[in-house]
């Protein structure tokens, strides 16, 4: 455990947001969709998927925080995902971006550095992506990263001062960084790379410990550590990955502070 992030610090964390219900705005692809808002519900946040020209940007300056997903950019939800950053940076509400499979294509890869220019609150990637956002790689198997965690840090921390931004880095380990402190979170279950939006949704409940945490660092981590956490609480009964994605919306709507001490692993 860290002094910038303890257990007792995620339990408050994850009580603040189940208290204030934050409303989390999704512009996310096409494929996650469902899942994702409902992560959102069972974690205690409100999800709008409100992903279309002149209502995402009004919707942004209104929702507690945003999440913007390039996995399935088509021409129309583009221009919403700028105007939706765009709007969420005046107003100075927090908003995630994820680079899904940047690098390795070039509409979402152009697209994810447009929308850099508004300096997202935190970047949640893998590494291939998180390297390739940074110009320091070519990307992934499409979706799949192909280098490790750790190999990604240059690539975090070079992001996280030139965008002003918190870099949370996906693996084994999972690497959080404000371009100066490390957060290194040891949770989770590989059954969460066997279901669609296991990692999407991480980034819209990401944005909703962001609009209840005033230490951004400390908000992106305790997100992965929650969200880490019930998947291992939900692998416990699971069969396979069909009846870990159900048990694991039980599991994030029922994770208390109890299971957070005991398991959360922050170095």
């Amino acid at each position: 455990m860290t002094e910038r992030l303890g257990a007792a610090d995620v339990c408050a964390l994850l009580e603040k947001l189940r208290e204030s219900a934050p409303l989390v705005q999704c512009l996310t692809n096409t494929v996650v969709t469902n899942f994702t808002a409902n992560v959102l519900l069972a974690i205690g946040a409100a999800p709008a998927m409100t992903d279309i020209p002149n209502e995402a940007g009004m919707f942004a300056e209104i929702a507690s925080a945003t999440l913007i997903n390039v996995g399935t950019p088509h021409a129309e939800q583009r221009i919403a995902m700028i105007e939706a950053a765009r709007a969420a940076h005046r107003a100075g509400h927090p908003w995630v971006l994820d680079p899904v499979a940047v690098g390795a294509l070039p509409v979402r890869t152009a697209l994810a550095r447009e929308l850099l220019e508004y300096s997202p609150t935190a970047i949640r990637g893998n590494a291939s992506e998180i390297m390739a956002l940074a110009g320091l790689g070519t990307g992934g198997r499409g979706v799949d990263t192909v280098h490790s965690a750790e190999r990604a840090l240059e690539a975090a921390t070079h992001l996280a001062r030139a965008c002003g931004s918190t870099v949370a880095i996906s693996g084994a380990t999972d690497l959080v960084t404000d371009g100066t402190d490390v957060l290194r979170i040891s949770n989770g279950h590989h059954y969460l790379t066997l279901v669609t939006g296991g990692g999407c949704a991480l980034g819209a409940v990401t944005a909703a410990f962001l609009a209840v945490g005033e230490d951004r660092l400390a908000a992106t981590a305790a997100a992965t550590a929650v969200y880490t956490i019930a998947a291992e609480l939900a692998a416990v009964n699971a069969r396979g990955p069909g009846t870990f994605a159900v048990a694991f919306i039980d599991a994030l709507a029922a994770v208390d502070g109890a299971q957070i001490q005991s398991r959360v692993t922050i170095a």
